[in-house]
């Protein structure tokens, strides 16, 4: 059965948008380009609150978001837990954009905690490993991870440089309990439903754009998304495609081939 055109876009951020807080060629065109059109942002990264993601946007040139547009791997966490086990308690490891999703629909209790909850970002040391191991092996709490990510890129003093991922920060604690974690971002699916709802569009209807084979195009190809991969973050030009995931239908070279590409299968789409 043939699909829809897409009517809807959803974008990752990092590595599609810009490195971090360096806007990426094309990307205001791209953005400006979508102005009628539905669309969100889903990013794995859940450090910031998508009121700081949004307000990002303007020093780097770029057309500032609605927050209610930004679905962050913490928000999504928040989400699931709150849907499983309404009132939990939690042990979080992770920056202020967890802290804050979880703070909504959650309590925060480092000794009768529910779940041991992990993120990305600093502030993980050898007392709040010891913390989150003895609560999932005395209390029996639940080991969740906002996402899997092993690595993220990140640019300090101007140079690009590697920062470890949720799924090496949670790697201590399931080494250490031997717990296999519950991970909710990409390519899990909670991130691109909770998307398709606030577009009210179902997954033919839209189309995934992201620079990374293993979460991005992955999820939404598994969810029956269009996709469209742009090699401007980890996965460089001429690298070759990954055999057990599907290609994706389009494969760009950067934004400005990305957006060329869109308009001439999809003139409706863009403007």
């Amino acid at each position: 059965m043939k699909r829809p055109d897409p009517r809807a876009v959803l974008l990752d951020m990092d590595g599609v948008l810009f490195h971090g807080h360096q806007p990426l060629p094309g990307a205001a065109d791209l953005l400006e380009s979508l102005a009628d059109v539905p669309h969100a942002y889903l990013t794995n990264n859940p450090i910031r609150t998508p009121n700081e993601v949004a307000e990002s946007f303007g020093p780097m040139g770029l057309p500032r978001p609605d927050p209610s547009l930004i679905l962050t791997s913490a928000l999504a966490t928040a989400r699931w837990l709150a849907r499983v086990h309404p009132g939990f308690r939690y042990f979080a490891v992770g920056a202020g954009g967890l802290d804050a999703a979880l703070r909504a629909v959650g309590r925060p209790d480092a000794e009768q905690a529910d779940f041991v909850i992990v993120g990305e970002g600093p502030g993980l040391d050898f007392e709040q490993l010891t913390l989150g191991i003895n609560l999932i092996l005395d209390r029996g709490a639940r080991l969740i991870g906002t996402n899997p990510d092993h690595s993220v890129d990140a640019v300090r003093n101007g140079r690009r440089i590697v920062l470890p991922g949720g799924g090496a920060l949670i790697a201590p604690f399931a080494t250490a309990t031997g717990v296999t974690p519950t991970i909710i971002g990409k390519p899990e699916p909670l991130l691109y439903e909770m998307a398709l709802e606030l577009l009210g569009c179902s997954a033919g209807e839209c189309i995934m754009i992201g620079d990374r084979p293993d979460t991005d195009i992955a999820g939404a190809e598994r969810l029956g998304m269009r996709t469209a991969l742009v090699r401007t973050g980890r996965f460089a030009p001429r690298r070759p495609w990954p055999r057990e995931i599907p290609a994706p239908d389009f494969d760009a070279v950067d934004l400005d081939a990305l957006t060329s590409a869109l308009r001439d299968s999809f003139p409706e789409l863009l403007d």
